[in-house]
């Protein structure tokens, strides 16, 4: 999928089904702030209805129950608004406003309302030591199991996460997954919350470009993407059988859904066993090991280097 220039986000987004009706104007912005007088938001000390929900969604129950979470930054912010995400509200700082006139303007067009807080109020939604000025309420975009497996193409590559708990990996595997050129992404119910603040960032907006699937018990989407025609690989360093392997590597090509475990011990027994085959990436130096994300690369880069092998060769034979 081409990625749309950021002079044409504003375009784009007036196109979405949640945009404002052609010849609405653009809501008002409002200033929500402890140190500015004339305080657009509400009266003194009442806490504007916008801002307490967002603040809200820094927690999971809250979350869950309103189906909403908060994008941080220009790259997320940019990739909710490019790719159709139902952004609901966006809180920027004025320094923020000002680098980034363009995806202001943007949820301006598309009828998203735009409040513009002080640097304290941003850091309280933000959570993070040197927020980025810019975030966004986006819906969840999570889809259900049968809609991935339905929507699978030939040479189909999914990624299941079974109890990766730190959302800091868990998001840059999906990132990655989504540089792969996978088709989906599973996080299965003991795996970290994908709408977890460090989750989305450490996604840089791949949460809002392929299906994610989310809560779903591992076994049962590893029984669906069987069921799918894919051959099911657990990443495991203590397998027989290395990427190296030539048996392993004449069948990278089919469609595959790689497994991946927890950060620390890895892939437990009884959810090897649920694949029809365990891999070890090889290590070659001295290292112990490889963490999550680095090994989550290499499996799939190596499944989507072949499955382009495969494709050119089945295109020439066609010919």
């Amino acid at each position: 999928m081409m990625r749309p220039a950021r002079a044409d986000i504003a375009r784009s987004a007036r196109g979405q089904g949640w945009a404002r009706g052609e010849g609405q104007s653009p809501p008002a912005a409002r200033y929500y702030g402890k140190k500015r007088s004339g305080n657009a938001g509400g009266s003194r000390g009442v806490v504007p209805p916008a801002l307490a929900r967002a603040k809200r969604l820094t927690k999971r129950a809250f979350r869950e129950r309103e189906r909403a979470f908060l994008a941080e930054g220009p790259q997320a912010v940019a990739e909710a608004l490019s790719y159709g995400a139902q952004v609901t509200d966006l809180f920027v700082t004025v320094p923020a406003r000002s680098r980034h006139t363009d995806l202001v303007t943007a949820a301006e067009v598309a009828g998203v309302p735009v409040h513009v807080v002080s640097g304290e109020v941003m850091g309280e939604l933000a959570q993070t030591v040197t927020p980025q000025g810019l975030l966004a309420v986006c819906g969840f975009v999570d889809v259900p199991l049968a809609q991935v497996t339905s929507d699978l193409k030939e040479r189909a590559l999914v990624a299941l996460l079974a109890n990766v708990r730190d959302p800091g990996n868990a998001g840059t595997v999906l990132r990655t997954a989504d540089a792969a050129g996978a088709q989906a992404v599973v996080f299965a119910d003991a795996s970290v919350d994908l709408y977890n603040g460090k989750c989305v960032r450490a996604s840089a907006g791949s949460l809002f470009h392929l299906p994610v699937v989310g809560g779903v018990r591992l076994e049962e989407a590893v029984t669906a993407m069987r069921g799918a025609g894919l051959r099911i690989l657990a990443a495991d360093g203590r397998a027989g059988r290395s990427l190296d392997d030539p048996g392993v590597q004449a069948r990278l090509g089919e469609p595959t859904g790689w497994m991946f475990g927890n950060e620390a011990w890895g892939l437990p027994s009884d959810l090897v066993a649920l694949a029809d085959e365990s891999v070890a990436v090889p290590i070659y130096g001295k290292a112990e090991s490889l963490n999550l994300a680095a090994a989550a690369a290499v499996c799939l880069y190596a499944s989507a280097r072949a499955q382009r092998v495969h494709r050119v060769t089945d295109k020439m034979g066609r010919k």
